[in-house]
């Protein structure tokens, strides 16, 4: 039954996580400068490593929502569009050109949820 409800709304639990993780990345290089809460090292990391946690929800998220009748081409774009996600978080230390990699994929995320969820309203009023 709780899968159920995870079906349903996997689109806006997809596009709550990528629009917060955007939010988090924008503002975390501020908080960490700004802030002396955020100076202590552990304190900071565990901060950043919240990427791991956006990325577990978004995979949650695609899954669910491309498991019953997506099209393949939006079902296609989820997919990469995480995978790119993913990659830019988990390499954005190594250059910025990840992180901007990330920041387009999660944009590519939400704009790919937006169509799975129009696609979906189409169909069932049919």
């Amino acid at each position: 039954m709780k899968l159920d409800v995870v079906d349903k709304k996997a689109d806006y639990i997809g596009i709550t996580g990528s629009v917060l993780c955007l939010i988090h990345c924008l503002a975390a290089p501020v908080l960490v400068m700004t802030s002396s809460l955020l100076r202590d090292d552990t304190l900071r990391a565990g901060f950043l490593s919240l990427d791991y946690i956006f990325i577990a929800v978004n995979i949650v998220a695609v899954y669910f929502a491309t498991r019953n009748h997506t099209s393949s081409a939006i079902r296609t774009a989820l997919w990469s569009f995480l995978f790119v996600f993913a990659v830019g978080l988990l390499l954005e230390e190594v250059s910025p050109v990840f992180e901007y990699l990330a920041y387009a994929a999660s944009t590519g995320l939400v704009i790919s949820h937006l169509f799975n969820l129009r696609q979906h309203r189409i169909a069932h009023s049919r």
